[in-house]
């Protein structure tokens, strides 16, 4: 997820950037527009924001000298909608950045589309079809932020794919070898990514159950998952 400063070529880091600014623009919109019409929800935001800065600024050890993230962003796509994480996505790298040298401002785009625009929406995808096929909110939660943890790495594989095609089998062999390498901890680390999140969800759905219920992620009188 993290792309470290300077990796990418010019033409590509440019390129994530453009592509990721209209997703960032919009997302202030939206922003805006969720604190008119729930400003009672603007602490549930801050506690989406925050839950993204501290797990996506952990480094956890991968092979080849690699490492692994979470992502956190699936929380506040699912209670937001996923434009509302790509401004908080971008902010949260932007200082990630700068301060602890997680990624790079070269790269910020190409990560920003990564973690802040696909892993949202899919998220927030993965969520609504879990409910529409009627199962239970933890599990619909569980699954958002697992499925969104794993295509943001899988959109960083193609990344680096793209940028770095093999000499032989070209971007597919190059998108299996950087896939390859972050699996073995991912997997695992996005599972338990969404069972904390099914967690947080539940801990904020129990102070703010009337509020969720008006947003359609609660579907039983009661607020209980």
């Amino acid at each position: 997820m993290h792309i470290m400063e300077g990796y990418l070529p010019v033409v590509h880091a440019v390129g994530w950037g453009v592509a990721s600014a209209p997703f960032v623009a919009f997302g202030f919109r939206s922003i805006r527009k969720r604190a008119q019409e729930m400003p009672e929800l603007k602490m549930v935001l801050g506690v989406s924001a925050a839950f993204t800065f501290v797990l996506s600024a952990l480094k956890m050890p991968s092979v080849t000298g690699s490492c692994s993230h979470p992502t956190g962003s699936g929380l506040g796509a699912v209670l937001f909608g996923p434009l509302v994480m790509a401004p908080i996505g971008a902010i949260v790298l932007l200082f990630q950045a700068l301060l602890l040298a997680h990624g790079g401002l070269t790269t910020l785009g190409a990560n920003v589309f990564s973690m802040a625009i696909v892993g949202p929406f899919v998220s927030y995808g993965a969520f609504k079809v879990a409910q529409r096929i009627g199962l239970p909110v933890w599990t619909a939660v569980l699954l958002a932020a697992f499925l969104g943890d794993l295509s943001t790495y899988l959109t960083t594989a193609l990344q680096l794919a793209l940028a770095f095609p093999a000499a032989q089998g070209g971007i597919l062999s190059s998108f299996l070898k950087f896939g390859g390498i972050f699996a073995f901890t991912q997997i695992p680390l996005a599972l338990s990514e969404g069972l904390l999140t099914v967690i947080i969800f539940n801990l904020l759905a129990k102070h703010n159950a009337h509020s969720f219920r008006n947003m359609g992620l609660l579907r039983d009188a009661g607020g209980d998952l």
